[in-house]
Protein backbone atom coordinates (compact mmCIF):
# COMPACT_ATOMS: atom_id res chain seq x y z
CA UNK A 1 0.00 0.00 0.00
CA UNK A 2 1.12 3.55 -0.77
CA UNK A 3 2.63 5.28 2.28
CA UNK A 4 1.91 8.93 3.07
CA UNK A 5 4.97 10.58 4.62
CA UNK A 6 4.78 14.13 5.99
CA UNK A 7 8.53 14.45 5.36
CA UNK A 8 8.02 13.90 1.62
CA UNK A 9 5.00 15.91 0.41
CA UNK A 10 3.57 14.76 -2.94
CA UNK A 11 0.61 15.55 -5.20
CA UNK A 12 -2.62 13.98 -3.90
CA UNK A 13 -5.88 14.05 -5.87
CA UNK A 14 -9.22 13.55 -4.06
CA UNK A 15 -12.23 12.20 -5.95
CA UNK A 16 -15.13 13.61 -3.93
CA UNK A 17 -13.12 16.22 -2.04
CA UNK A 18 -16.17 18.12 -0.74
CA UNK A 19 -17.32 15.63 1.90
CA UNK A 20 -16.79 16.58 5.54
CA UNK A 21 -14.20 13.85 6.12
CA UNK A 22 -12.41 14.08 2.77
CA UNK A 23 -12.16 17.87 2.99
CA UNK A 24 -10.65 17.55 6.45
CA UNK A 25 -7.99 15.13 5.27
CA UNK A 26 -7.22 17.39 2.32
CA UNK A 27 -6.78 20.33 4.71
CA UNK A 28 -4.30 18.38 6.84
CA UNK A 29 -2.22 17.57 3.75
CA UNK A 30 -2.35 21.15 2.50
CA UNK A 31 -1.02 22.41 5.81
CA UNK A 32 1.73 19.78 5.63
CA UNK A 33 2.75 21.33 2.27
CA UNK A 34 1.29 18.66 -0.03
CA UNK A 35 -0.05 19.62 -3.45
CA UNK A 36 -3.79 18.93 -3.37
CA UNK A 37 -6.26 18.74 -6.22
CA UNK A 38 -9.72 17.26 -6.25
CA UNK A 39 -13.15 17.12 -7.75
CA UNK A 40 -16.73 17.28 -6.57
CA UNK A 41 -20.20 17.66 -7.99
CA UNK A 42 -20.71 21.24 -6.77
CA UNK A 43 -19.11 24.10 -4.92
CA UNK A 44 -19.67 24.37 -1.16
CA UNK A 45 -18.28 26.26 1.84
CA UNK A 46 -15.90 23.34 2.45
CA UNK A 47 -14.54 23.38 -1.11
CA UNK A 48 -14.22 27.18 -1.09
CA UNK A 49 -12.22 26.92 2.14
CA UNK A 50 -9.86 24.39 0.54
CA UNK A 51 -9.45 26.62 -2.51
CA UNK A 52 -8.49 29.50 -0.20
CA UNK A 53 -5.82 27.22 1.30
CA UNK A 54 -4.37 26.48 -2.13
CA UNK A 55 -6.22 23.42 -3.44
CA UNK A 56 -7.25 23.23 -7.09
CA UNK A 57 -10.78 21.83 -7.32
CA UNK A 58 -12.71 20.78 -10.43
CA UNK A 59 -16.50 20.76 -10.41
CA UNK A 60 -17.72 17.75 -12.33
CA UNK A 61 -15.75 14.51 -12.46
CA UNK A 62 -13.94 13.99 -15.76
CA UNK A 63 -11.08 11.80 -16.94
CA UNK A 64 -9.00 14.86 -17.87
CA UNK A 65 -8.86 15.83 -14.17
CA UNK A 66 -6.39 12.96 -13.71
CA UNK A 67 -3.10 14.47 -14.83
CA UNK A 68 0.39 13.00 -15.17
CA UNK A 69 1.78 14.91 -12.18
CA UNK A 70 -0.54 13.22 -9.64
CA UNK A 71 1.27 10.82 -7.28
CA UNK A 72 -1.68 9.19 -5.49
CA UNK A 73 -5.48 9.26 -5.80
CA UNK A 74 -7.87 9.13 -2.82
CA UNK A 75 -11.54 8.24 -3.27
CA UNK A 76 -14.66 7.80 -1.13
CA UNK A 77 -16.90 4.77 -0.79
CA UNK A 78 -19.44 6.60 -2.95
CA UNK A 79 -17.07 6.44 -5.95
CA UNK A 80 -17.67 3.35 -8.06
CA UNK A 81 -15.62 1.59 -10.73
CA UNK A 82 -17.48 3.36 -13.55
CA UNK A 83 -16.46 6.82 -12.31
CA UNK A 84 -14.45 8.49 -15.12
CA UNK A 85 -11.69 9.70 -12.78
CA UNK A 86 -11.46 6.28 -11.13
CA UNK A 87 -11.11 4.68 -14.57
CA UNK A 88 -8.48 7.22 -15.64
CA UNK A 89 -6.47 6.70 -12.45
CA UNK A 90 -6.43 2.95 -13.11
CA UNK A 91 -5.35 3.55 -16.70
CA UNK A 92 -2.50 5.80 -15.47
CA UNK A 93 -1.58 3.00 -13.01
CA UNK A 94 -1.61 5.50 -10.14
CA UNK A 95 -1.51 4.35 -6.52
CA UNK A 96 -5.03 4.58 -5.05
CA UNK A 97 -6.22 4.83 -1.44
CA UNK A 98 -9.68 4.81 0.06
CA UNK A 99 -10.54 7.60 2.50
CA UNK A 100 -10.12 5.17 5.41
CA UNK A 101 -6.75 3.95 4.12
CA UNK A 102 -5.49 7.53 3.87
CA UNK A 103 -6.68 8.25 7.41
CA UNK A 104 -4.83 5.17 8.62
CA UNK A 105 -1.71 6.36 6.81
CA UNK A 106 -1.96 9.79 8.41
CA UNK A 107 -2.01 8.17 11.85
CA UNK A 108 1.46 6.75 11.32
CA UNK A 109 2.81 10.31 11.22
CA UNK A 110 1.82 10.91 14.86
CA UNK A 111 3.19 9.41 18.06
CA UNK A 112 -0.22 9.31 19.78
CA UNK A 113 -3.10 8.73 17.36
CA UNK A 114 -6.49 8.37 19.10
CA UNK A 115 -9.46 6.67 17.41
CA UNK A 116 -13.00 6.94 18.81
CA UNK A 117 -15.31 4.11 17.74
CA UNK A 118 -18.80 2.95 18.62
CA UNK A 119 -22.26 2.65 17.14
CA UNK A 120 -23.26 5.98 18.74
CA UNK A 121 -21.58 9.03 20.22
CA UNK A 122 -18.40 9.19 18.14
CA UNK A 123 -18.69 12.84 17.14
CA UNK A 124 -19.72 14.00 20.61
CA UNK A 125 -16.96 12.06 22.38
CA UNK A 126 -14.30 13.09 19.87
CA UNK A 127 -15.40 16.68 20.45
CA UNK A 128 -15.28 16.31 24.25
CA UNK A 129 -11.76 14.90 24.05
CA UNK A 130 -10.78 17.70 21.69
CA UNK A 131 -11.88 20.29 24.25
CA UNK A 132 -9.83 18.49 26.91
CA UNK A 133 -6.76 18.32 24.63
CA UNK A 134 -7.03 22.04 23.91
CA UNK A 135 -7.55 22.91 27.59
CA UNK A 136 -4.47 20.79 28.33
CA UNK A 137 -2.35 22.76 25.82
CA UNK A 138 -1.45 19.63 23.84
CA UNK A 139 -1.78 21.40 20.45
CA UNK A 140 -3.55 18.40 18.82
CA UNK A 141 -4.53 17.69 15.25
CA UNK A 142 -8.28 17.05 15.22
CA UNK A 143 -10.54 15.45 12.62
CA UNK A 144 -14.19 15.33 13.69
CA UNK A 145 -17.34 14.36 11.81
CA UNK A 146 -19.20 17.58 12.56
CA UNK A 147 -18.69 21.28 12.99
CA UNK A 148 -16.96 21.95 16.30
CA UNK A 149 -17.32 25.58 17.39
CA UNK A 150 -14.05 25.79 19.34
CA UNK A 151 -12.02 25.03 16.19
CA UNK A 152 -14.39 26.77 13.79
CA UNK A 153 -14.98 23.72 11.62
CA UNK A 154 -14.28 20.01 11.40
CA UNK A 155 -10.50 20.08 11.30
CA UNK A 156 -7.62 21.54 13.29
CA UNK A 157 -4.00 21.03 12.33
CA UNK A 158 -1.71 21.13 15.36
CA UNK A 159 2.04 20.82 15.75
CA UNK A 160 2.29 18.07 18.36
CA UNK A 161 2.33 14.27 18.10
CA UNK A 162 -1.34 13.98 19.22
CA UNK A 163 -3.99 13.20 16.59
CA UNK A 164 -7.66 12.39 17.24
CA UNK A 165 -10.30 11.15 14.84
CA UNK A 166 -13.53 9.23 14.68
CA UNK A 167 -13.40 5.57 13.65
CA UNK A 168 -16.52 4.35 11.85
CA UNK A 169 -17.29 0.64 11.60
CA UNK A 170 -19.35 0.92 8.40
CA UNK A 171 -17.76 -1.20 5.63
CA UNK A 172 -15.09 -2.05 8.24
CA UNK A 173 -13.31 1.20 7.39
CA UNK A 174 -11.88 1.49 10.92
CA UNK A 175 -9.83 -1.65 10.32
CA UNK A 176 -7.50 0.48 8.19
CA UNK A 177 -6.63 2.62 11.21
CA UNK A 178 -3.51 2.40 13.37
CA UNK A 179 -4.36 3.99 16.74
CA UNK A 180 -2.28 4.10 19.92
CA UNK A 181 -5.38 4.79 22.02
CA UNK A 182 -8.65 3.22 20.94
CA UNK A 183 -12.10 3.85 22.41
CA UNK A 184 -15.19 1.63 22.03
CA UNK A 185 -18.26 3.51 23.26
CA UNK A 186 -20.92 0.93 22.47
CA UNK A 187 -21.62 -1.96 20.10
CA UNK A 188 -25.13 -2.40 18.70
CA UNK A 189 -26.86 -3.44 15.53
CA UNK A 190 -26.62 -0.86 12.75
CA UNK A 191 -25.59 -0.67 9.09
CA UNK A 192 -27.37 -3.94 8.43
CA UNK A 193 -26.96 -3.34 4.70
CA UNK A 194 -23.31 -4.29 5.29
CA UNK A 195 -23.12 -6.45 8.43
CA UNK A 196 -24.78 -9.84 8.62
CA UNK A 197 -25.84 -9.64 12.26
CA UNK A 198 -24.76 -8.40 15.68
CA UNK A 199 -22.12 -11.13 15.99
CA UNK A 200 -20.58 -9.89 12.75
CA UNK A 201 -20.46 -6.35 14.17
CA UNK A 202 -18.96 -7.53 17.46
CA UNK A 203 -16.29 -9.43 15.51
CA UNK A 204 -15.36 -6.22 13.65
CA UNK A 205 -14.98 -4.32 16.90
CA UNK A 206 -12.78 -7.11 18.24
CA UNK A 207 -10.60 -6.81 15.15
CA UNK A 208 -10.45 -3.03 15.69
CA UNK A 209 -9.33 -3.53 19.30
CA UNK A 210 -6.69 -6.01 18.15
CA UNK A 211 -5.07 -3.26 16.03
CA UNK A 212 -3.76 -1.59 19.19
CA UNK A 213 -0.06 -2.20 19.85
CA UNK A 214 1.28 -3.78 23.04
CA UNK A 215 2.08 -0.35 24.47
CA UNK A 216 -1.33 1.00 23.43
CA UNK A 217 -4.56 1.29 25.42
CA UNK A 218 -8.15 0.29 24.75
CA UNK A 219 -10.84 2.25 26.62
CA UNK A 220 -14.09 0.28 26.55
CA UNK A 221 -17.59 0.66 27.97
CA UNK A 222 -18.19 -2.21 30.40
CA UNK A 223 -21.92 -1.95 29.73
CA UNK A 224 -21.44 -3.46 26.28
CA UNK A 225 -23.04 -6.89 26.46
CA UNK A 226 -20.33 -9.52 27.05
CA UNK A 227 -17.61 -6.96 26.40
CA UNK A 228 -15.11 -9.53 27.66
CA UNK A 229 -15.43 -11.30 24.30
CA UNK A 230 -14.36 -8.14 22.48
CA UNK A 231 -11.21 -7.73 24.58
CA UNK A 232 -10.31 -11.43 24.67
CA UNK A 233 -6.69 -12.12 23.70
CA UNK A 234 -5.61 -8.48 23.45
CA UNK A 235 -1.99 -7.59 24.18
CA UNK A 236 -2.65 -3.94 24.98
CA UNK A 237 -3.67 -2.25 28.22
CA UNK A 238 -7.47 -2.23 28.78
CA UNK A 239 -9.38 0.33 30.87
CA UNK A 240 -13.12 0.00 31.48
CA UNK A 241 -15.77 2.57 32.33
CA UNK A 242 -19.50 2.45 32.98
CA UNK A 243 -22.43 3.89 34.91
CA UNK A 244 -24.56 0.87 35.78
CA UNK A 245 -21.84 -1.77 35.70
CA UNK A 246 -18.63 -2.45 37.64
CA UNK A 247 -15.70 -0.75 35.93
CA UNK A 248 -12.37 0.99 36.54
CA UNK A 249 -14.05 4.40 36.16
CA UNK A 250 -17.69 5.00 37.09
CA UNK A 251 -20.10 7.87 37.77
CA UNK A 252 -22.30 8.31 40.84
CA UNK A 253 -24.80 10.86 42.13
CA UNK A 254 -25.89 12.01 38.64
CA UNK A 255 -27.87 15.26 38.81
CA UNK A 256 -29.36 17.80 36.39
CA UNK A 257 -29.57 21.58 36.71
CA UNK A 258 -32.57 23.69 35.66
CA UNK A 259 -31.41 23.67 32.02
CA UNK A 260 -30.91 19.91 31.94
CA UNK A 261 -27.11 20.05 32.11
CA UNK A 262 -25.69 17.07 33.96
CA UNK A 263 -23.10 16.63 36.71
CA UNK A 264 -21.72 13.58 38.51
CA UNK A 265 -19.16 12.26 40.95
CA UNK A 266 -16.12 10.75 39.20
CA UNK A 267 -15.16 7.41 40.77
CA UNK A 268 -11.67 6.15 39.91
CA UNK A 269 -11.12 2.52 40.98
CA UNK A 270 -13.58 2.91 43.85
CA UNK A 271 -12.34 6.33 45.04
CA UNK A 272 -14.24 9.58 44.49
CA UNK A 273 -11.94 11.97 42.66
CA UNK A 274 -14.05 15.05 42.03
CA UNK A 275 -17.39 16.45 40.93
CA UNK A 276 -17.65 16.79 37.15
CA UNK A 277 -19.93 19.39 35.56
CA UNK A 278 -21.00 19.23 31.91
CA UNK A 279 -22.62 21.86 29.70
CA UNK A 280 -24.64 19.19 27.87
CA UNK A 281 -27.48 16.98 29.01
CA UNK A 282 -28.30 13.28 29.12
CA UNK A 283 -26.96 10.23 30.92
CA UNK A 284 -25.40 9.09 27.65
CA UNK A 285 -23.11 12.13 27.86
CA UNK A 286 -22.01 11.08 31.35
CA UNK A 287 -20.83 7.85 29.74
CA UNK A 288 -19.14 9.73 26.89
CA UNK A 289 -17.44 12.04 29.40
CA UNK A 290 -16.01 9.10 31.35
CA UNK A 291 -14.18 7.85 28.25
CA UNK A 292 -12.95 11.39 27.55
CA UNK A 293 -11.66 11.77 31.12
CA UNK A 294 -9.73 8.51 30.86
CA UNK A 295 -8.17 9.68 27.59
CA UNK A 296 -7.06 12.96 29.11
CA UNK A 297 -5.64 11.13 32.13
CA UNK A 298 -3.64 8.78 29.89
CA UNK A 299 -2.09 11.80 28.21
CA UNK A 300 -1.06 13.25 31.57
CA UNK A 301 -3.51 16.16 31.55
CA UNK A 302 -4.30 17.55 34.99
CA UNK A 303 -7.84 16.82 36.24
CA UNK A 304 -8.58 20.54 36.67
CA UNK A 305 -7.80 21.09 32.98
CA UNK A 306 -9.89 18.04 32.06
CA UNK A 307 -12.80 19.52 34.02
CA UNK A 308 -12.29 22.90 32.33
CA UNK A 309 -12.28 21.27 28.90
CA UNK A 310 -15.45 19.30 29.57
CA UNK A 311 -17.29 22.31 30.98
CA UNK A 312 -16.40 24.35 27.88
CA UNK A 313 -18.02 21.76 25.60
CA UNK A 314 -21.57 22.86 24.77
CA UNK A 315 -22.27 20.32 22.05
CA UNK A 316 -21.62 19.89 18.34
CA UNK A 317 -23.57 20.68 15.23
CA UNK A 318 -26.80 18.62 15.05
CA UNK A 319 -26.40 16.99 18.50
CA UNK A 320 -29.25 18.36 20.67
CA UNK A 321 -28.45 21.70 19.07
CA UNK A 322 -30.49 24.69 20.13
CA UNK A 323 -31.65 26.39 16.93
CA UNK A 324 -33.85 29.17 18.31
CA UNK A 325 -37.22 30.07 19.76
CA UNK A 326 -40.39 30.86 17.80
CA UNK A 327 -43.43 32.26 19.65
CA UNK A 328 -42.22 30.65 22.87
CA UNK A 329 -41.53 27.26 21.24
CA UNK A 330 -37.95 26.01 21.71
CA UNK A 331 -36.58 24.41 18.52
CA UNK A 332 -33.87 21.77 18.89
CA UNK A 333 -32.17 19.71 16.17
CA UNK A 334 -30.63 16.28 16.68
CA UNK A 335 -28.88 13.80 14.39
CA UNK A 336 -30.35 10.71 16.13
CA UNK A 337 -31.23 8.05 13.54
CA UNK A 338 -31.00 4.82 15.55
CA UNK A 339 -33.49 3.73 18.26
CA UNK A 340 -30.87 3.90 21.01
CA UNK A 341 -29.92 7.44 19.98
CA UNK A 342 -33.57 8.48 19.84
CA UNK A 343 -34.18 7.09 23.33
CA UNK A 344 -31.10 8.89 24.67
CA UNK A 345 -32.10 12.22 23.10
CA UNK A 346 -35.74 12.10 24.19
CA UNK A 347 -34.74 10.98 27.70
CA UNK A 348 -32.30 13.91 27.90
CA UNK A 349 -35.04 16.26 26.67
CA UNK A 350 -37.14 15.38 29.72
CA UNK A 351 -34.62 17.33 31.85
CA UNK A 352 -34.74 20.40 29.60
CA UNK A 353 -37.40 23.07 30.31
CA UNK A 354 -40.55 22.26 28.32
CA UNK A 355 -44.32 21.93 28.46
CA UNK A 356 -44.72 19.16 25.89
CA UNK A 357 -42.22 17.55 23.51
CA UNK A 358 -43.01 17.43 19.80
CA UNK A 359 -40.63 15.28 17.74
CA UNK A 360 -40.44 15.51 13.95
CA UNK A 361 -38.64 12.32 12.93
CA UNK A 362 -37.28 11.51 9.47
CA UNK A 363 -36.21 7.84 9.28
CA UNK A 364 -32.87 7.33 7.55
CA UNK A 365 -32.74 4.60 4.88
CA UNK A 366 -35.23 1.81 4.21
CA UNK A 367 -32.73 -0.80 5.43
CA UNK A 368 -32.42 0.75 8.88
CA UNK A 369 -36.17 1.37 9.14
CA UNK A 370 -36.90 -2.28 8.35
CA UNK A 371 -34.21 -3.60 10.73
CA UNK A 372 -35.45 -1.53 13.70
CA UNK A 373 -39.10 -0.87 12.85
CA UNK A 374 -40.54 -1.90 16.22
CA UNK A 375 -37.63 -0.39 18.17
CA UNK A 376 -38.17 2.95 16.40
CA UNK A 377 -41.85 2.91 17.30
CA UNK A 378 -41.11 2.14 20.96
CA UNK A 379 -38.37 4.77 21.31
CA UNK A 380 -40.50 7.51 19.74
CA UNK A 381 -43.28 7.01 22.30
CA UNK A 382 -41.00 8.92 24.72
CA UNK A 383 -42.13 12.11 22.98
CA UNK A 384 -45.56 13.55 23.79
CA UNK A 385 -46.29 13.93 20.08
CA UNK A 386 -44.52 12.46 17.02
CA UNK A 387 -44.65 13.69 13.42
CA UNK A 388 -43.21 11.42 10.73
CA UNK A 389 -41.63 12.73 7.54
CA UNK A 390 -40.98 10.43 4.58
CA UNK A 391 -37.98 8.12 4.82
CA UNK A 392 -34.71 9.69 3.67
CA UNK A 393 -33.48 7.14 1.13
CA UNK A 394 -29.81 8.25 0.97
CA UNK A 395 -28.04 5.67 -1.22
CA UNK A 396 -31.00 3.21 -1.37
CA UNK A 397 -33.70 2.66 -4.02
CA UNK A 398 -35.57 -0.42 -2.77
CA UNK A 399 -38.26 0.59 -0.24
CA UNK A 400 -38.38 -2.95 1.24
CA UNK A 401 -42.06 -2.31 1.89
CA UNK A 402 -41.22 0.33 4.49
CA UNK A 403 -42.97 3.68 4.95
CA UNK A 404 -43.20 6.43 7.53
CA UNK A 405 -46.97 6.14 7.45
CA UNK A 406 -46.69 2.53 8.66
CA UNK A 407 -44.28 3.60 11.40
CA UNK A 408 -46.74 6.28 12.51
CA UNK A 409 -49.47 3.63 12.75
CA UNK A 410 -47.17 1.44 14.86
CA UNK A 411 -46.52 4.31 17.29
CA UNK A 412 -50.25 4.84 17.74
CA UNK A 413 -50.74 1.12 18.39
CA UNK A 414 -48.32 1.52 21.31
CA UNK A 415 -50.41 4.36 22.71
CA UNK A 416 -48.37 7.22 21.28
CA UNK A 417 -49.72 10.33 19.57
CA UNK A 418 -48.38 10.20 16.02
CA UNK A 419 -49.00 11.91 12.67
CA UNK A 420 -47.63 11.43 9.16
CA UNK A 421 -47.30 14.04 6.41
CA UNK A 422 -45.78 13.57 2.98
CA UNK A 423 -44.22 17.03 2.67
CA UNK A 424 -42.18 19.39 4.82
CA UNK A 425 -44.66 22.22 4.08
CA UNK A 426 -47.52 20.17 5.57
CA UNK A 427 -45.41 19.46 8.65
CA UNK A 428 -44.53 23.15 9.09
CA UNK A 429 -48.18 24.20 8.82
CA UNK A 430 -49.22 21.52 11.31
CA UNK A 431 -46.68 22.45 14.00
CA UNK A 432 -47.40 26.17 13.58
CA UNK A 433 -51.01 25.35 14.42
CA UNK A 434 -50.39 22.81 17.21
CA UNK A 435 -47.24 23.91 19.11
CA UNK A 436 -47.85 26.47 21.83
CA UNK A 437 -45.75 28.62 24.15
CA UNK A 438 -43.49 26.47 26.34
CA UNK A 439 -43.37 23.46 24.01
CA UNK A 440 -40.15 21.93 22.70
CA UNK A 441 -39.94 20.98 19.02
CA UNK A 442 -37.16 18.55 18.07
CA UNK A 443 -36.28 17.89 14.43
CA UNK A 444 -34.59 14.50 14.38
CA UNK A 445 -32.79 12.37 11.82
CA UNK A 446 -29.66 12.12 9.68
CA UNK A 447 -31.26 13.49 6.52
CA UNK A 448 -32.49 17.01 5.73
CA UNK A 449 -35.19 17.26 8.43
CA UNK A 450 -33.14 20.06 10.03
CA UNK A 451 -34.47 22.30 7.24
CA UNK A 452 -37.94 22.28 8.82
CA UNK A 453 -36.85 23.98 12.03
CA UNK A 454 -34.56 26.40 10.24
CA UNK A 455 -37.38 27.31 7.84
CA UNK A 456 -39.78 27.93 10.72
CA UNK A 457 -37.27 30.22 12.42
CA UNK A 458 -36.76 32.21 9.21
CA UNK A 459 -40.45 33.08 8.95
Amino acid sequence: MYKIDFQCPVHVHFIGIGGISMSGLAEILLKEHFTVTGSDSKESPLTRHLTDLGAVIHYGQKAENITDDIDVVVYTAAVHADNPEFIAAKEHQLPMLTRAELLGQLMTNYKTPIAVSGTHGKTTTTSMISHILLAGDTDPTISVGGILKIIGGNIRVGHSDVFITEACEYTNSFLDFLPKIGIILNVEEDHMDFFKDLDDIRHSFHRFAALLPKDGTLIINSEISQYEQIIAGLNCNVITYGIHHDADYTAQNIQYDNMGNVSFDLIDHGTKKDRIFLSVNGEHNVSNALSAIITGTLLGIDLEKIKKGLLSFTGTDRRFEYKGTLDGVTIIDDYAHHPTEIEATLSAAQHYPHREIWCIFQPHTYTRTKAFFHEFAQALTLADHVILADIYAARETDTLGMSSEALSDAIRELGGDSYYFSSFDEIKNFVKEKCIHGDMLITMGAGDVVNIGESLLSI
